[in-house]
């Protein structure tokens, strides 16, 4: 039944909803991390970008469309985005600074500040001292950051992004705010991941086998990668040596791309994930009771108390067309500002969706029949927690959808993809996907 479907590795892109409220908190950061660019300035020589400085003084201020302007213009000097060209005064060591304090402003001024401490100080508040965190959206990096007592300390714990570890800038930067109290690969370390990753790319290659978003080519006799899955798979590797080379550490990770080394070792824990030492055989019973009854309290006040594990997709996706599309809140019992900030559904989406593909990956890996029903039962609640929370997120279809397929549930699959098409008409990747599911026959059209 597969149908090669796109996943979609990041949640949908919020539309900017600017409170102009920073909180005092969040100022005291970017006061924190403009001192801590000025150290490394001090301490490296660099010639730094007027608009560098220009910036920590509008985000001290809170002035977030100053911000907002600052950033758009050092973002194009940055070499990191699309249509970006690498200036020297902005892309050194010290841009990571910068790209903190963005990360911290812009979740509060685009977000419903409740949501966004909410966000971030329960992720925190689940982490042991000592730890190390690997924060991979824009929330789960930014907010976490900003919101930990000292992100230049470790206190309490470590924040790193695993979105940037193929990045010897930002591994360098790891390395001065952290000293030796981690281990941080080198540059040894991220070369041996590169050759890896060519390595294994060149020999998917011959076999047919690349990923997704993968492009590998051999030009010359050498071979050239790029896209989004090559430099996360390179970001894996280097993810692994950190988990290796700090084994007294306790791990977690609020998951951007998937990363197939982990989920052997993954469990849910509250919002995020724990990467647990060794392989678990199996996700046991009580955790995956302890997983539901977690996210049914931060559901409910959220939607409210009605997404039950019995409650179908065609109730599912009603509720979305009703809260989302029609805007009925007759007999909505959730909070209206929750659904009413798209910045606020797509970040906790993202995260139960998450979860939902750890459990997928058991039911693809197991033969025991009964383990089989039980990670497809937790996987399609988690699925439609987070649909629930934010209908027009692409991750939240897409993952949905592959599942279903995948359970031969083709009419709830084109159930969530029609009802998706309504709430997000100019998405052409929704659009074509419930063309294709249209064209798909059901169990009981095969009858």
């Amino acid at each position: 039944m597969c149908l090669g479907l796109l996943l979609i590795a990041t949640a949908c892109q919020p539309v900017v909803q600017t409170t102009g409220d920073v909180p005092a908190d969040i100022l005291a950061f970017v006061a924190r991390k403009e001192a801590q660019a000025r150290q490394i300035q001090n301490a490296s020589g660099l010639t730094v970008a007027p608009d560098i400085w220009r910036y920590f003084e509008a985000a001290k201020k809170g002035d977030y469309p100053a911000v907002a302007r600052l950033w758009e213009k050092l973002s194009k000097r940055a070499g990191q985005y699309e249509g970006s060209r690498a200036d020297p005064a902005v892309t050194s060591e010290l841009w990571q600074t910068i790209i903190e304090t963005q990360l911290a402003c812009e979740q509060f001024a685009m977000g419903e500040p409740k949501y966004a401490r909410a966000f971030g100080q329960t992720i925190i508040n689940s982490i042991p001292p000592g730890s190390i965190y690997f924060g991979g959206t824009d929330p789960g990096r930014g907010l976490v950051t900003a919101l930990c007592k000292s992100q230049e300390t470790g206190n309490p714990f470590f924040t790193i992004t695993q979105n940037a570890l193929a990045n010897n800038l930002y591994l360098q930067y790891l390395e001065d705010i952290y000293k030796k109290q981690i281990y941080i690969p080198h540059t040894e370390d991220s070369q041996k991941a590169f050759n890896e990753y060519l390595q294994d790319a060149q020999a998917r290659l011959k076999t047919g086998k690349l990923k997704p978003g993968e492009d590998v080519k051999i030009i010359d006799n050498r071979v050239q990668v790029s896209g989004q899955a090559a430099v996360m798979t390179i970001n894996g590797l280097l993810a692994r040596v950190i988990f290796d080379k700090n084994p007294q550490r306790e791990f977690f990770i609020e998951e951007s791309f998937p990363l197939d080394w982990m989920y052997p070792h993954l469990a849910p824990h509250g919002l995020i994930m724990k990467i647990h030492r060794e392989p678990l055989s199996r996700i046991s019973a009580e955790t995956l009771e302890k997983d539901r009854v977690y996210w049914n309290e931060q559901v409910k006040p959220m939607l409210g108390d009605w997404l039950k594990p019995n409650t179908s997709v065609k109730d599912v996706c009603d509720f979305a067309e009703a809260i989302f599309l029609r805007k009925d809140f007759s007999k909505f019992q959730g909070d209206p500002k929750y659904v009413a900030n798209t910045n606020a559904c797509a970040m906790f989406s993202k995260l139960r969706s998450s979860i939902a593909g750890v459990y997928v990956w058991r039911v693809n890996q197991t033969s025991d029949p009964n383990e089989k029903k039980e990670m497809a039962t937790a996987a399609d609640l988690a699925f439609r927690q987070a649909y629930a929370l934010c209908p027009y997120s692409p991750e939240s279809i897409f993952r949905y959808v592959n599942f279903l397929m995948g359970e031969t549930r083709v009419e709830d699959a084109r159930q969530i993809a029609q009802t998706s098409r309504r709430l997000a008409p100019k998405n052409a990747q929704v659009r074509d996907l419930a063309i294709q599911l249209e064209k798909q026959p059901s169990e009981s059209e095969k009858k």
